[in-house]
Parts: structure tokens; sequence; C-alpha cells
């Protein structure tokens, strides 16, 4: 019923161009952080993908719809998988920067003691070790205070003049741009945890020396407790640094996406 009644009233060539949108905008917010959680509910997340697409769509319509030759099912199921393709694309490129994250924070709990200690997932089902999940709940939760999730959306019309809807799915294309983002976005995650890094190349050569001159007591037990209370210690004289160089690798590549 809903769909003659937007057919009846826009027209079949306009509601088709709107899904070809959603299918892009969709693909996208479904894997991006923060709007692609899975603590969000599927139902939220589909309307707030449906808000977007109609809030662009006056912007984008001409666009589409000039892109669409005819409206056979050959052409729109192509030009669907496209956008999916697109989107999908889009949605992952951001994602490898809380992977990344999520892959450093785990090495920072490693080098501090912390693995052992049960944790609770954030972005996925996965389970994190406490520390882990706190700096991708923070990379997270400063995306949406510092406004960047309405740089999102800029970046998904922008995107329409890089990408023109219907340009076909180049996947070898898609391929070498999400290695190199992989590659930057470990980049990143190594100087945001190359201090932990340091940290427990410093304090396991250290309490090997120890142990090699005292064997006889056992120094890896005894101070392991301080060895936790320094690691939080420096956890929090880094943890602003770390979140800033995280905040400006992803505005950076929203900007210039």
């Amino acid at each position: 019923m809903l769909a003659e009644m937007l057919l009846a009233r826009f027209g079949s060539e306009v509601v088709l161009a709107v899904f070809l949108l959603f299918c892009r905008i969709g693909a996208c917010l479904m894997i991006i952080p923060g709007f692609g959680s899975d603590r969000i509910p599927v139902r939220i997340r589909l309307m707030v993908a449906v808000a977007v697409t109609l809030a662009l769509a006056p912007l984008l319509l001409p666009s589409v719809q000039a892109a669409m030759p005819d409206q056979s099912l050959a052409t729109l199921v192509r030009m669907i998988l496209a956008e999916l393709f697109v989107g999908g694309l889009l949605g992952l490129l951001g994602r490898a920067f809380i992977a990344a994250l999520e892959t450093i924070g785990n090495l920072a709990a490693m080098s501090i003691g912390l693995t052992a200690m049960p944790g609770m997932a954030v972005e996925g089902n996965e389970v994190l070790p406490p520390m882990a999940s706190l700096m991708t709940l923070t990379a997270t939760a400063l995306v949406f205070i510092t406004n960047q999730h309405w740089e999102l959306i800029r970046a998904l019309a922008d995107s329409y003049s890089a990408i023109p809807p219907g340009a076909g799915l180049d996947v070898q294309s898609g391929l070498i741009r999400l290695t190199d983002q992989l590659a930057n976005t470990f980049l990143l995650a190594l100087r945001i945890g190359s201090p932990f890094l340091i940290y427990a190349v410093v304090v396991n050569f250290a309490l090997g020396l120890a142990n090699k001159l005292t064997p006889q007591i056992p120094v890896y037990f005894i101070a392991m407790p301080f060895v936790i209370a320094g690691g939080l210690y420096f956890l929090f004289i880094v943890m602003d640094e770390a979140m800033l160089l995280f905040l400006d690798g992803y505005v950076t590549w929203l900007k210039f996406s």
C-alpha cells in the first residue's frame, strides 16, 4: 500500500532513485563506527539510514536520475549491487579505525597484564579486555561529541561526486583503497600504542634482570600488581593524547575521502 502511494505521488523514477540512494547510505551506516554498533537496535539504525537518505535526496536525486539509463530489471540490479558495494566499502574504511584501535587496545592490555580480566563488547560481539573497551568506547563517543557524524554525512554526499552512481563495480580499486586504509590505520594504531610497547619492553627487561639476580624470589609474581598499577597510571597520562591522535586520523580521512 505504501509503495503504491509513493509511486502514484512521485512516480517510479523518483522512488527508484531514492532507493538507490538508500542502498549506498544504508550500507555505509550499517558498518561505520558509531552508527553500525551492535548495541544499537537494528530498527533504530534502519530509521536513521532512512532519515539521512530522505534528507540528502533533494540534493542528490538529479545526479542519480541522470545516471539511470532505463528502468529495466538488469539495469536496476547492476546499479543496486554497485551502490551496495560502494556504501559497504565506505563503511569498511571507517570500521578499519575501530578495528585498529581494538587491536592496539588488546596489545596495550597485554603489556600491562590486564588481558586476563574479562571485559565487554562495545562495537561488536567480541569480548575485549576492559582497557580495549575503554579506548573504543571513548573514541566512539568523541566522534559524536565533536560532531564528526555530520562530517560523515557530508562525506556521503560528496561520495556521489567522487564515485558517481552507475559507475560500475570497480572491485580492484576498492580493494586497493581498503588495503591502503588498513596500512594507514595500522600505523595510526602503532603511534597510539607505542608508549605501552616501550613500557612493556622496559618493565619486562627490568623484571628479567631482577629475576636473574635473585632466582630464589618469584619476581614476576610479586611485581605483577606494581606492573598493573604502573600501566594504569601510564594510561592515565597518555589517554588524552592517544584519543586526539585517533580523532585526528579519523577526521582527516573524512575530509579527504
